[in-house]
C-alpha cells in the first residue's frame, strides 16, 4: 500500500468477476482495451482507454469506490472517491 492510502481499502472482501469480459460490452457486441474489477460487486468493466469506460460508469451508477485492473501482471486498485492508486496482492 502507498503512504497515501485511503480509507476505502481498508474493508475489501474478496469478490468473483460477474463475466470473463467487460459485462456491457459483451451484451453489446462491442471491444474494450482493458479491464477493470469493482472490489465491491465483483462488477467487469471496461477501462477509460476504451470507447465506452463502463468501469467509471459502474462507479457513477452504483458509487462503489474502488476497482482494480484484472489485466495479467497488474496488481494495482484504484479509488474513484479520493483519486489514489494502491498496490494490491496479485
Amino acid at each position: 500500500m502507498s503512504q497515501h492510502a485511503c480509507k476505502h481499502f481498508a474493508h475489501l472482501h474478496p469478490v468473483v468477476p460477474s463475466a470473463k469480459g467487460c459485462e456491457e460490452c459483451l451484451k453489446m457486441g462491442s471491444t474494450w482495451v482493458h479491464l477493470r474489477m469493482c472490489l465491491i460487486c465483483g462488477h467487469v468493466g471496461c477501462c477509460d482507454s476504451s470507447p465506452n469506460k463502463h468501469a467509471t460508469k459502474h462507479f457513477h451508477d452504483t458509487k462503489h469506490p474502488i476497482m482494480r485492473s484484472i489485466e495479467p501482471g497488474e496488481a494495482w486498485g484504484w479509488c474513484f472517491v479520493d483519486e489514489v492508486v494502491e498496490d494490491l496482492p496479485a
